[in-house]
This record gives structure tokens, C-alpha cells and sequence, in this order.
């Protein structure tokens, strides 16, 4: 089976053939992809979702087309909080590289030259696919965690914050001026809640917010 058979690419480029050629290529390999002859209809596209892809894509961009450009697009894109999960692919011509080189250092997944080979150009759709997916779950687990975070209660928090800090239950029980037993009750809780067994466990899941 193709990995990330349920991947969508986005072509962006005014030229019909382009887009057709590059539809087709990906078709053999199992890949689905839409087509956009300009920025404005993809940013239209973009508009009309109700919240970040939830499943892996990537985005094909021609560097120069009528309109708003493939970069001033890439601009608008880099806007966006979850752009991370949609990776941008340049397609340059060979005037356009160091532009395009410019733009990866500004956060592109990558360019490719036209004219493109097919064997590159579909091994880079399927990474910039693969990183999509982590930054898809990433972005999954963090508000996983936010979730469970806004499900304790304030003083479940206070005792989270300071038995993070490695503080043994009698100090906390003294900063917080409660019972060593009530202090026990919570940190049972907030572990339950949290997923976690351990204050280390603990610890390691905070910092993926």
C-alpha cells in the first residue's frame, strides 16, 4: 500500500498542463492530489476549511504567476499556526533559484527545478508528506495535553506545579499549607489525570506544550 494513501498534494500553478502532468504523475504513484491555477483560489481553498488538515499534505508552488505570486502566497502561509503540517515545495524555473533558496531558508521544505524529475520529485512529496504527518500528531498531542491540563482543578495544578519542581510531598504540604494526606489525594489525581505514573513522567509531558 503507498504510504499516506489519504494525503492530499496541492498544485498551485497557472499552467494547466503543468498541473495535469503533475496530477498524473502522482495518480500512478497512489497519490491525490487538487489543482489551483492561482494563489487567490487556493488561499479561497484555505479559507473555506473550519480548522488545520487533519491528515498529511504538502503544497506544489510555482514561484511566478499572474496575480499574487507563489512567494507572496508562501508569506501568507507562513501566517498560519499550523503551517508546519503543510509543507511548501517550490517549483522554480532556473531564474527563480535563488529566490526559491531563499525562501527554503525562510521555512520552504524544499525547491525543485523544472524541468523536474519525476523520481525526486515524488521521493520529496512523500518526505514532505512524512513530515506532515509527525507535525499533524505533534499538533494532536499538544492539545491532547492542553485538555487534560484544563481539566485540573486549581489547587490540582498548584500541587502539579511544585511536585514538577521535585519537591517532596511534605514541602509541598507546607507551601501549600495543607496535610501531607491531601497533598498525596491531589498529586493520585493529577497523575491519573494526566496519564502519567511518575513526577519525571510528568515533567517530560509538560514539555511538549
Amino acid at each position: 500500500m503507498t504510504p499516506h494513501s489519504d494525503a492530499r498534494i496541492y498544485l498551485v500553478d497557472d499552467d494547466a498542463g503543468v498541473r495535469e502532468a503533475l496530477a498524473w504523475l502522482l495518480r500512478t504513484r497512489r497519490l491525490l492530489s487538487v489543482g489551483f491555477d492561482s494563489a487567490e483560489a487556493f488561499l479561497a481553498e484555505i479559507d473555506s476549511w473550519k480548522g488545520p488538515p487533519d491528515t498529511p499534505c504538502c503544497v506544489l508552488l510555482d514561484v511566478r504567476m499572474p496575480g499574487m505570486s507563489g512567494l507572496a502566497l508562501f508569506d501568507h502561509l507562513l501566517t498560519l499556526p499550523w503551517q508546519a503540517g503543510m509543507p511548501v515545495i517550490f517549483l522554480s524555473g532556473h531564474a527563480d533559484v535563488p529566490t526559491a533558496v531563499d525562501a527554503v531558508k525562510r521555512g520552504a521544505f524544499d525547491f525543485c527545478e523544472k524541468p523536474l524529475s519525476d523520481n525526486v520529485l515524488v521521493d520529496r512529496i512523500v518526505q514532505a508528506l512524512d513530515h506532515s504527518a509527525q507535525e499533524i500528531e505533534r499538533r494532536r498531542a499538544r492539545t491532547d495535553l492542553q485538555q487534560r491540563l484544563d481539566g485540573l482543578t486549581e489547587r490540582e495544578r498548584d500541587v502539579m506545579r511544585l511536585v514538577v519542581d521535585g519537591l517532596p510531598n511534605k514541602i509541598v504540604a507546607d507551601q501549600l499549607r495543607i496535610s501531607v494526606r491531601t497533598v498525596e489525594v491531589h498529586r493520585s489525581r493529577v497523575f491519573d489525570k494526566m496519564g502519567v505514573k511518575s513526577a519525571v513522567e510528568l515533567a517530560n509531558v509538560l514539555r511538549g506544550l
